[in-house]
């Protein structure tokens, strides 16, 4: 299979892509620059992500963020339904996913996490995660006709999404993105390259630095410069991916003038240099879409 699943390739007939796949050998480590939900069924396997070697069960839902990378190990028999959202659809038309807590803690708050890398795992419950695989099956299908049911496509995910809004623990959801946080965030999306300090972006919202920067914490888990910190690296995977720029000019692209600060963050946040994260997606063979 190819080690980089590119946006370009994947979602050509729209923002969204399902497959149903059973592996019952090695999935080399690869990475990719879109949002990718992995729901695990029957059979046995270990995922290798930069977070390490975890067994995988029947009734796990693992999110990986752009940028982030994993692999299987001695699988038999293991079923894996990847429902794959493209990274710019998410900021854009399916941006409203946000709104509603559960599904923002799960693509967006812990996958950014300190430590996270990148990825994040719920746990459904085998009932749940088997209903989210027949709807992934069935995405997978409405997708690869003849003629593409896009709107079809899309109420699968929106059912998806609902089996893990529903799985996940209410409480541990969070409070509705402060507007000062969401539009902080903005900012910091359109403009990623900005030498952003605290004081820019609260200035900007008319609030106190010290108490803008404890809403990030409260909702959205980390600093606001460690915000744009993920949000660099998630743009900086796309440079590295689809373009031949230098690694130092990527860097330079997103925000991190100094080469060799912007080979360790990128390390901290990846789990790869920035050379090591091209070499793994560079494309074997030409192929664009999962073959696992």
């Amino acid at each position: 299979m190819a080690t980089v699943l590119h946006e370009q390739g994947l979602f050509a007939d729209g923002p969204i892509w399902g497959g149903l796949h059973r592996l019952s050998s090695k999935v080399e480590a690869h990475a990719h620059d879109f949002i990718e939900i992995a729901v695990i069924g029957p059979g046995q396997g270990t995922h290798v992500t930069a977070r390490g070697e975890h067994r995988l069960r029947h009734g796990q839902a693992v999110v990986l963020r752009p940028g982030a990378w994993h692999g299987f190990e001695d699988c038999a028999d293991l079923v894996v339904a990847n429902c794959c959202l493209s990274a710019q659809a998410l900021r854009s038309e399916l941006g409203g996913i946000y709104q509603v807590p559960a599904l923002r803690r799960l693509l967006w708050t812990e996958p950014v996490a300190p430590g996270s890398r990148g990825v994040a795992v719920t746990v459904l419950g085998p009932d749940a995660a088997d209903e989210a695989i027949d709807q992934i099956r069935r995405l997978e299908a409405d997708l690869s006709s003849a003629r593409p049911h896009a709107g079809r496509a899309l109420g699968r995910l929106v059912t998806v999404l609902g089996i893990l809004a529903d799985a996940s623990v209410p409480e541990a959801a969070g409070p509705a993105p402060h507007p000062a946080v969401a539009a902080s965030i903005a900012r910091m999306e359109a403009a990623p390259a900005e030498a952003w300090r605290l004081d820019d972006l609260a200035r900007a919202v008319s609030l106190d630095p010290d108490y803008l920067g404890r809403l990030f914490v409260r909702h959205v888990g980390v600093s606001p410069l460690n915000h744009l910190a993920r949000i660099r690296a998630e743009r900086a995977v796309d440079l590295l991916a689809g373009s031949d720029l230098p690694a130092a000019r990527v860097g330079a692209a997103v925000g991190w003038d100094n080469p060799t600060y912007f080979a360790r963050r990128f390390r901290e946040l990846v789990g790869l240099t920035p050379t090591e994260y091209r070499a793994r997606t560079r494309p074997a063979g030409g192929a664009d879409r999962p073959s696992r």
